[in-house]
């Protein structure tokens, strides 16, 4: 069931939704959470498409907002759509004029009550998720780095600006590499000395894996360029020899492992639905992408617990040069010491020698 609102009110809305659930035979909402949409007109599309596939795991109300001309005259349009692909319910607003810089205020009503609340960027993340209106009424921020055009600045900006509860789909694409090294490792092997993840130009992920592996291996781990298409391999080098995890196709990969059979393994690229629907069923703080993100903006040249190893060593060397600079000094001072002791004492001996 469709129903459109021009130049409406959050109160229309809410009267609308109740209409419909009505109509439709279920005037309890049911509804897990709410997930909000920040978008363009543009890609709209997609991201209710994605939203509204998430929602058949996760019945949830989808909020869309849609900023339109805000030079114009302020103006809430809306379109209600209930029941029509799935248990969820699809609010689509679009804000015009000053209005979109409250678009808070216009959301805040439409919020579910006493349920968690997702906010969604599909297209360029913000520099400050948490710091956005409506990324501060949320408990859970998803991001996409790769949605603008410097997905490594962008990645550089959110590890800056990280706050507990935030995340990016650059992270959950990598959940099938992550989990498939894990299962790898956990079998006997060789001491890991280095890794190295082969992706193509400037990708997120790639960068996010690379990342993983140092701090959990606590390695040194590079990235290398290929012609994708995403990730296409992850090398660990050990004392017997690599094991290598290729995927060129982008859907099966390929395990080595020395001195034992490849094996195949699935490994398809996922789509943006499946990438959402991981998120909603996590709603509390990602303390695993914390360190990742946090350890990417520090740089992936050698691992941190070697870094503080150095700079402890480091400080510890200033120090010992410095207690050596003081027992120099005074070494210097007890050398004085007996010369000076001694000079009065030749004194009163010249005198007695004068007076006889």
């Amino acid at each position: 069931m469709n129903i459109d609102l021009t130049n409406t009110t959050t109160r229309k809305v809410l009267d609308a939704l109740s209409a419909a659930r009505h109509r439709m035979g279920g005037p309890a909402t049911g509804k897990v959470l709410t997930l909000v949409v920040l978008t363009e007109e543009a890609s709209q599309y997609d991201a209710v498409r994605a939203s509204t596939e998430a929602a058949r795991e996760h019945p949830c109300r989808i909020i869309v907002v849609i900023a339109r001309s805000p030079g114009g005259e302020s103006r809430l349009d809306a379109e209600v759509r209930v029941g029509e692909t799935g248990p969820g319910e699809t609010v689509v607003l679009r804000l015009y004029g000053q209005l979109i810089e409250h678009a808070d205020s216009v959301v805040l009503p439409l919020l579910v009550p006493d349920t968690p609340v997702v906010a969604w960027w599909p297209g360029i993340a913000p520099d400050r998720p948490a710091e956005e209106p409506l990324g501060a009424l949320a408990q859970r921020r998803v991001t996409d780095a790769k949605g603008g055009s410097d997905p490594l600045g962008t990645l550089n900006r959110l590890a800056e600006a990280y706050v507990p509860g935030d995340t990016d789909f650059a992270w959950t694409r990598i959940t099938g590499w992550r989990t498939l090294l894990a299962a790898t490792l956990d079998q006997p092997h060789d001491d890991i000395t280095g890794a190295c993840v082969e992706a193509d130009p400037k990708n997120p992920s790639a960068a996010l894996l690379a990342a993983w592996l140092s701090v959990r291996l606590a390695v040194p781990c590079t990235v290398a360029e290929s012609h994708g298409p995403g990730i296409t391999g992850v090398r660990l080098t050990t004392t017997a020899g690599d094991i290598a995890i290729t995927r060129p196709d982008g859907r099966v990969a390929t395990l080595s492992r020395p001195e034992q059979p490849d094996r195949q393994v699935a490994l398809h690229r996922r789509p943006t639905s499946e990438l959402l629907a991981e998120e909603l069923r996590r709603l509390d703080p990602d303390e695993v992408y914390r360190d990742a993100v946090l350890r990417y903006a520090k740089g992936l040249g050698e691992p941190a617990e070697a870094k503080e190893a150095g700079a402890e060593a480091k400080e510890a060397g200033g120090e010992a040069k410095e207690a050596g600079g003081e027992a120099k000094e005074a070494g210097g001072e007890a050398e004085q010491t007996p010369e000076a002791a001694a000079a009065p004492a030749k004194a009163p001996r010249g005198g007695r020698g004068k007076k006889s």
